[in-house]
This record gives structure tokens, C-alpha cells and sequence, in this order.
């Protein structure tokens, strides 16, 4: 990634790992893809209803307190994308078309798969080939992103990885 000062790496590693939450990844681009969704129970579900309740919610959660997503219209009337949520959206569509453009993870992987793969790739996660040392498009990208909205870096959105899994379906 970039010439990081050994304390800023775990801070760098937490914001990596928040950015490869499956949930956070589908709502981001799903806003992105298709506009503004409404906060009422069953718009959420017809674009989302796959999530688990506990990850979406989780999802929504983490996206408002990294000034990704905000209300817009009237209190309750719909979730939008921030400058900072466009930004990552671009951020993820890179790190997707880079890795199905190697087949990574696999042929066959989808895009929250792609995403998570190449993000983690960039966190010294999995390594295959030489994928890992190579220049890489998600690599710039992640930097620069971090670099143009630090907050991700100095917020501590690591809530409990159990609230992201809680069973149930997305309401």
C-alpha cells in the first residue's frame, strides 16, 4: 500500500477489514447501481433481503458512522450514497474488475468475493502466484481512498463481529 508509520498499520488493517464486510460491500453498491434506497422495511428487503437482519443492520450502522450513507428527503425516506460513499463504491468496482480480470479468488467468484479478496489482498491476506507483489489497481485505489477520507482510519467502527452475523433475515 503505501510508506505507513508502524502504528498506523493495525489502523490501516481494522479500516481494511471493515471495508471488506460483505454487507457493507452490497449496500454501498447497491445504492451505487441502482439510487437511493427507502429506509422502510420492505424496500430494504426487496434490494438486500438476502442479508441476514444482524449484518444488514450492522452494514447500515457502519456505513452512517463512516459518512458513507446518509438520510435523504424526509427523516425516514431513503438511504443515499455521501461524496465518501461514491468514492468507495468506484474503490470497490476497481478492486472487483481487477480481480476477475485474474480470476481471483476463482472463475467462478462474485463480485462481494472479488472485492474482499483483492481488499484483503492489499492487508497481506491470501496469496496466490505472485497476485500479491504485483502493481495493482485496488492498491492505488485503496490508498488514495484512505488517504482522501481518513476518518475510516481514526473511527473505531470495529463493533462486535457478532452483531454482523446475528441470524435472521433482512427486514
Amino acid at each position: 500500500m503505501t510508506a505507513s508509520s508502524p502504528t498506523s498499520l493495525p489502523r490501516e488493517s481494522r479500516a481494511i477489514r471493515t471495508l471488506s464486510l460483505p454487507g457493507l460491500i452490497r449496500l454501498v453498491t447497491e445504492i451505487d447501481d441502482n439510487g437511493p434506497i427507502s429506509r422502510h422495511r420492505g424496500s430494504l428487503q426487496g434490494a438486500l433481503g438476502d442479508l441476514p437482519i444482524g449484518q444488514l443492520r450492522h452494514a447500515i450502522d457502519t456505513a452512517r458512522d463512516l459518512g458513507l450513507i446518509h438520510a435523504c428527503g424526509h427523516a425516514t425516506a431513503c438511504y443515499q450514497l455521501t461524496t465518501s460513499g461514491q468514492d468507495l463504491a468506484e474503490l470497490y468496482d476497481t478492486a472487483a474488475r481487477w480481480a476477475r480480470s485474474r480470476q481471483l479468488p476463482s472463475p467462478t467468484s462474485d463480485f462481494v468475493a472479488r472485492v474482499q479478496y483483492a481488499l484483503q489482498l492489499q492487508d497481506g491476506g491470501p496469496v496466490q502466484s505472485c497476485a500479491a507483489t504485483e502493481p495493482s489497481a485496488p492498491r492505488a485505489a485503496l490508498s488514495e481512498w484512505l488517504r482522501a477520507h481518513p476518518r475510516v482510519l481514526h473511527q473505531d467502527v470495529a463493533r462486535s463481529s457478532h452483531a454482523a452475523q446475528e441470524p435472521g433475515r433482512a427486514a
